[in-house]
């Protein structure tokens, strides 16, 4: 069984690494037409490496030129801040030497962190963090130094459907654990919330504001168990 399950796990791994990177020839050619050449298309998935992030960037220097930088690195910013609830999530699991935490810092983003967490033993909860992290971020930097290669050559890349393939793999780790109606209730009302501001916040904001919901949800104890008397 236990061989079992690590094959399990790195499948997992690689299906949701692979589907998400996938979409960096997305970024590395919207990127090269908002005006960054190559080598910081690539230098912005190396260091950065959160799409959302990235995509926020790229998405403000495309209206508004060098003079919305500044408006871009703080969108950029607090979208990225989402990455310090997953830490918190994450550090009792990957307790490393300063070296190793470092790796692990870099590589905790959405997909690592919904892999290891639908895991349930520890160790398949590390594998889980690790296979898909190092296949995402190898994987993203590749295809972003393809995207902005071919840059218009591609034409608009929304149209091959990679934006979905990533949040489909996403949604498949989700679903699973959405079985109580409180984990039910908190996606719900965060997506709606989410909709609801996109529109009127910057790039990111709404993203953080949901996470009110889920404060207000477990505080309340709204839809979960009762306490026994």
């Amino acid at each position: 069984m236990g061989e079992r399950d690590t094959a399990r796990v790195v499948r997992q791994g690689l299906a949701v690494g692979l589907a998400t990177a996938a979409y960096g020839v997305s970024f590395g050619a919207l990127s090269v037409l908002s005006g960054l050449d190559v080598a910081q298309t690539c230098f912005l998935s190396l260091v950065l490496f959160s799409g959302g992030s990235q995509f926020a960037l790229i998405g403000v220097l495309a209206t508004g030129g060098a003079a919305a930088a500044g408006i871009g690195v703080t969108s950029a910013a607090l979208l990225g801040s989402r990455n310090l609830f997953y830490a918190v999530r994450l550090a009792p699991l990957l307790r490393y030497r300063p070296l190793r935490a470092l790796a692990a810092a870099q590589l905790t983003i959405d997909e690592s962190t919904a892999v290891a967490i639908a895991q349930t033993e520890p160790r398949l909860q590390r594998l889980g963090f690790w296979v898909t992290g190092a296949t995402v971020y190898l994987g993203w930097n590749l295809t972003t130094l393809i995207g902005a290669l071919l840059g218009n050559l591609l034409g608009d890349v929304r149209a091959f459907g990679l934006d979905a393939a990533a949040a489909a793999a996403f949604l498949a780790l989700l679903w699973p654990r959405l079985a109580k109606r409180q984990a039910r209730a908190v996606a719900a009302a965060s997506a709606v919330l989410a909709a609801a501001l996109v529109p009127a916040l910057p790039a990111g904001v709404p993203v953080l504001l949901t996470v009110v919901v889920a404060i207000v949800v477990g505080a309340t104890n709204l839809l979960g168990p009762k306490a026994a008397a």
